[in-house]
């Protein structure tokens, strides 16, 4: 048997990914300013976008991907997703109590990766993912995907979330502890400083509060104190808000973004605005499948409406956390798109905010996202022209991330994603 020398087979995968690709893009979208161009050109290199425009000359031995009759987009962001919690979606037997106590760790995690791949093939690229994860899967996630063990969206999470003793549940006395690792009990200044100082060592990129979810919730201060000690490791804070008091002091603290929107109104929309807080709204659609009431989905959408018209910083988002028959979880997610055109809200809008806002969301428009010269290549293709009909984006039929090929001709082929090792190290957090 002839043996091979070791540099060999470790220089094969850097050989592979250096390889030139060339995508020939029959309209190039940009989110930022809701326009196209024609018959554009992108190279690719070691996974990032090296030049892009109509005259680009295409080296020779380059792999060549024709989407000349497609249009080719940023991937989307949903900016507030739970993927390592599947619930069955039922008003008269919601388990979401049960499943937290019944499912492990582990499974959870599992559940996220299926969770993920399917978020994947509708072509959600990045996924802000709030907590409700059990032990920190929603870490493991993130960092098996980075490690390339699996494909995936890039994954923003929280970790566990931080909220006064309770967190959003009702524990009797004898279970106080069930509360944990859903929710981390944080009620003094030591205490909030520890809770996130624990999440940003066990691998939270975003950190969550509960501002509201008890009489108790926190002060003006207590949330400052938050946004401090985050952002001393360069992480942004978001905020579970309920009530419209617990929402001016969110705004008063300067958090980044409020999560939910039923609690919003015209007054918090316009102070929003002005400081520039970014409003989640998860606001769930209406149909056979969702349990929002008429007159419910009739004050999402009019707040969606005056939000818009305040000009929030809007960001599409779902709080998707449960299972429907014959759906997965990146179908339920892409069908949130009715709420966005039932609030009579511009498709190019919708566009830019499903790609462009989101990365701004997630503090991470520099780094990843947009289609742009030196940045990672993560993009989708489409037949139809989101700018004019946002539904185009029901059908994704090509998916890319990192420089590889997720999604072809509507296929899933995700194998190119998985290494016989870790791709950024072991220590990747």
């Amino acid at each position: 048997m002839t043996r091979r020398p070791l540099w060999l087979f470790l220089a094969v995968p850097a050989l592979l990914s250096a390889q030139t690709i060339a995508i020939r893009a029959g309209h190039l979208i940009d989110p930022e300013t809701g326009t196209s161009a024609a018959n554009q050109v992108l190279l690719i290199e070691a996974g990032k976008f090296t030049a892009i425009g109509s005259n680009i000359a295409i080296p020779q031995g380059a792999e060549i991907i024709d989407l000349s009759q497609a249009y080719v987009s940023p991937g989307l962001v949903d900016a507030h997703n739970h993927l390592a919690l599947t619930y069955k979606k039922d008003p008269e037997n919601n388990s979401y109590y049960l499943t937290t106590v019944m499912d492990s760790t582990a499974i959870r995690a599992i559940q996220a990766v299926s969770n993920g791949i399917t978020m994947m093939n509708s072509g959600f690229t990045v996924v802000r993912d709030l907590g409700n994860a059990a032990n920190y899967a929603d870490t493991a996630l993130r960092v098996a995907i980075e490690q390339g063990w699996i494909p995936g969206p890039t994954v923003i999470n929280s970790g566990i979330i931080i909220g006064g003793m309770g967190g959003q549940f009702f524990p009797v006395p004898e279970r106080a502890s069930l509360v944990y690792p859903e929710y981390l009990d944080a009620d003094t200044p030591d205490e909030i400083i520890k809770a996130v100082r624990k999440n940003i060592l066990y691998g939270a990129k975003v950190i969550k509060i509960m501002v509201d979810a008890k009489s108790y919730g926190y002060t003006v201060d207590e949330m400052k104190l938050f946004v401090a000690e985050a952002a001393k490791s360069g992480l942004k804070v978001a905020g579970h808000v309920q009530t419209h008091a617990g929402a001016l002091r969110a705004i008063e603290a300067g958090i980044w973004s409020i999560e939910h929107s039923g609690a919003l109104d015209d007054q918090t929309h316009k102070l929003m605005a002005q400081k520039g807080i970014w409003r989640v709204g998860t606001e769930t659609p209406l149909s056979t499948f969702y349990s929002p009431s008429e007159a419910r989905f009739q004050r999402q959408t009019e707040g969606m409406k005056n939000a818009y018209a305040n000009g929030v910083k809007m960001a599409f988002s779902t709080d998707a956390d449960y299972f429907i028959p014959g759906m997965t979880r990146g179908d339920i997610v892409i069908d949130f798109l009715r709420s966005w055109k039932a609030a009579g809200i511009p498709a190019p809008e919708i566009l830019k905010i499903m790609t462009t806002n989101g990365y701004k969301v997630c503090d991470i428009q520099d780094k990843r996202g947009p289609i742009r010269i030196g940045l990672p290549a993560d993009l989708i293709a489409v037949r139809g022209n989101p700018l004019e009909n946002i539904d185009a984006l029901r059908e994704v039929n090509f998916v890319m991330k990192d420089g590889m090929v997720f999604k072809r001709d509507g296929v899933m082929t995700p194998e190119k994603f998985f290494h016989s090792g870790p791709v950024n190290g072991w220590r990747t957090r």
